[in-house]
């Protein structure tokens, strides 16, 4: 017989409070066609997006996350210092270590809270979500801060005809704490490493360490580019169309939920077209809200789930107590799906 004493948390979990951080600066698509050959009517006609928030110097990862974490500890209605443990999902924080979870946790005021980055790109609030949601039942934190955070203009090539348009800077934040019923649903995750290719940054960060630089990218002036987010868009959206509805529709079958019986629809915020593409292919009825936040705010990765949460709240276009489908997905490729009680 084992001789370690079993963990005892919450019977559920679920999210009590959300928030959101949007950089002042809102940038249209005219900004962008200043270094692109392309047309306003093109840029939305692909992707949706009409505007996109880019962050000031002063818009850090941790700032932007710390204005969104406020906001979502008090939707919540507790206080910092209960927060047992906060999870960082990013790719734009550049220090290799430490994480920038730490500094969040601590410039929040929590009680010297676990804190750690995962690295998951556009599913990674879903990854957050599911580890939050563990902790909390297996008791290892009473309440779990989930932020998604990302500045993604600093990783945009402006002269990339493909990529130029899409991305966007904010943050946005959960907390995940008891329940007494069922209120996250069953996580569908996964990855498909061989497609790996399709998503990923230009150069590698050794290659600059090396200091060889005459095989890196330049600009039209010669200079070398930093590195940036590219992908190959056709591969990635025949994969998040047809892939990703699959993951969807197993997240809907893995809670007991059927597309009638669903209020929300937030998907992650990669473009108009996969979104709509979703929606006809899961049948969702009228009724059922979806959430198309790209077109003001442009794919913001890892922020884009729990920003599109807090404004379809904000603005009453969803209530608390509705159920929701999320689901996130991109570079990796990877993926993560669940239903969930809105806040």
């Amino acid at each position: 017989m084992s001789k370690i004493k079993p963990s005892k948390g919450a019977p559920y979990a679920r999210i009590l409070g959300v928030g959101g951080y949007r950089p002042t600066r809102v940038v249209p698509n005219e900004v962008i066609l200043e270094r692109i050959d392309s047309s306003d009517e093109w840029i939305r006609s692909r992707s949706g997006i009409e505007t996109r928030h880019w962050a000031s110097p002063e818009e850090t990862v941790a700032a932007m996350s710390i204005e969104a974490s406020g906001k979502a500890i008090a939707d919540a209605g507790i206080d910092a210092s209960q927060i047992g443990a906060v999870v960082v999902s990013t790719v734009s924080h550049f220090s290799q270590t430490p994480a920038i979870a730490t500094e969040i946790a601590n410039k929040l005021g929590t009680d010297k809270a676990a804190a750690f980055d995962i690295s998951a790109g556009c599913a990674g609030f879903g990854y957050g979500l599911t580890l939050a949601k563990g902790m909390v039942v297996e008791g290892s934190a009473e309440y779990v801060l989930v932020i998604g955070v990302e500045r993604l203009s600093d990783l945009t090539d402006l002269e990339d005809r493909a990529t130029a348009f899409l991305f966007g800077d904010g943050a946005g934040a959960v907390v995940v704490g008891p329940s007494q019923e069922p209120a996250i649903g069953p996580t569908v995750w996964g990855s498909e490493g061989d497609k790996a290719e399709t998503i990923k940054q230009t150069v590698p960060w050794d290659r600059f360490h090396s200091g060889d630089v005459s095989e890196l990218p330049v600009d039209s002036e010669g200079n070398v580019k930093f590195p940036a987010i590219t992908q190959e868009g056709q591969a990635v959206f025949r994969w998040a169309v047809f892939e990703m509805a699959k993951v969807a529709q197993q997240a809907l079958d893995a809670a007991g939920i059927t597309p009638d019986e669903l209020d929300v629809f937030i998907p992650h915020q990669a473009n108009v077209r996969i979104i709509d593409s979703m929606v006809k292919t899961l049948k969702l009825p009228e009724h059922v809200m979806v959430a198309r936040d790209i077109r003001t705010t442009g794919n913001t990765s890892a922020a884009s789930i729990p920003l599109a949460m807090e404004r379809l709240l904000a603005t009453g276009e969803a209530k608390s107590g509705d159920t929701a489908l999320v689901i996130g997905f991109g570079a990796g490729l990877v993926y993560a799906a669940t239903v969930v009680t809105l806040p």
